[in-house]
């Protein structure tokens, strides 16, 4: 961050936080360009940190526009650090979230989809908010991949199809932007548009919400971004999975064209929230050594529903059952027994 602005001359910045918070009669949506603009300075580190404040927090009281996200997500691509060119996913997996009411059964999901031969670039940043379940530490837990680097990215994709890169890896301002949560009490744009940011530029992107009224605005920056084919959906504690104990509104982006579908619950009563979310129930539903029937429905829905964004054409039902047939035929032994 530069030195404490303490010209006279208005600081280039203050035009974005002048259009957002000029009153009710004054105050408008930033254009694609101005959010391109004004977040490519943050992302630079030309902005006071009063400025940051206060331009998330206006935003966060007007609630962002598609417009206002893809610029944003415009400018953290130009100011990132970029993989190498060669460097592809099929699939784009963004978990910023954190699981709070559950354990990450997603990542058993991720485990089959891997084993079926698809490339899962997963990215996020943990430990913004307190008493949740990351993955970057879920994947440590269960030695999986985890990278330092887009090299390491590269060599993790090749020999297990799956990786897990930190946000602070590859986008370091944004990641501190996400953790200023500690000082603002209140999530802000930067949450949304984080999981947006698809690096690789995967074909498929799927992406998962709290709040329901964020599906359109998802699916309506991807439309913009001219991401191929995508998938949004509220999911468990913010998470990329489905819960089994509630009806799931499917938003499907392809090539352009919206579609939205309904998946039924699997489950009919309510489901308690665990005491702690951890990784050992995983390692023992994998490795087929106890039941836990609330995952394996949380794992197999997960997993239809993102087959079903990988196969253009496929329907629910018939990636359901190609769900179950990876799960009859999972590598049993590719997690460690618990220690």
């Amino acid at each position: 961050m530069n030195e404490p602005w303490s010209s006279k001359v208005e600081h280039r910045f203050a035009q974005y936080v002048r259009i957002l918070g000029k009153g009710k009669s004054g105050t408008r949506s930033l254009s694609q360009s101005e959010a391109r603009d004004a977040f490519a300075m943050i992302m630079r580190g030309e902005v006071e940190p009063v400025q940051i404040g206060a331009f998330l927090m206006l935003l966060r009281v007007k609630e962002e526009t598609a417009q206002e996200l893809v610029g944003f997500v415009q400018a953290c691509r130009d100011n990132m650090q970029r993989p190498p060119p060669a460097l592809g996913a099929d699939l784009d997996w963004s978990s910023y979230a954190g699981k709070k009411h559950q354990h990450p059964w997603f990542v058993l999901s991720i485990l089959l989809l891997s084993q079926a031969g698809y490339r899962i670039f997963i990215h996020g940043s943990q430990g913004h908010t307190a008493g949740r379940l990351y993955t970057e530490s879920a994947f440590h837990a269960l030695a999986l991949p985890v990278a330092k680097d887009w090299q390491d990215v590269d060599v993790q994709l090749d020999k297990q199809g799956m990786c897990y890169f930190p946000l602070k890896r590859f986008c370091r301002p944004l990641d501190e932007l996400i953790h200023m949560r500690h000082l603002l009490g209140l999530r802000s744009p930067v949450n949304t548009l984080a999981r947006l940011l698809n690096p690789l530029a995967a074909p498929c992107a799927l992406q998962s919400i709290f709040h329901p009224a964020y599906g359109e605005l998802h699916q309506e920056a991807d439309a913009i971004l001219e991401q191929p084919r995508a998938l949004v959906f509220k999911g468990d504690s913010g998470e990329i999975e489905i819960k089994p104990q509630a009806d799931t509104r499917l938003l499907f982006l392809d090539n352009g064209k919206k579609r939205n579908l309904s998946l039924p619950r699997s489950i009919a009563q309510r489901v308690s929230a665990v005491d702690c979310p951890d990784v050992s129930q995983l390692r023992k539903l994998w490795r087929g050594e106890s039941e836990n029937h609330y995952g394996l429905q949380a794992t197999l829905a997960t997993t239809a529903v993102t087959l079903s964004l990988l196969t253009p054409g496929a329907s629910l039902e018939s990636s359901a059952d190609r769900a179950q047939q990876l799960w009859r035929q999972r590598d049993k032994m590719r997690l460690e027994p618990c220690p």
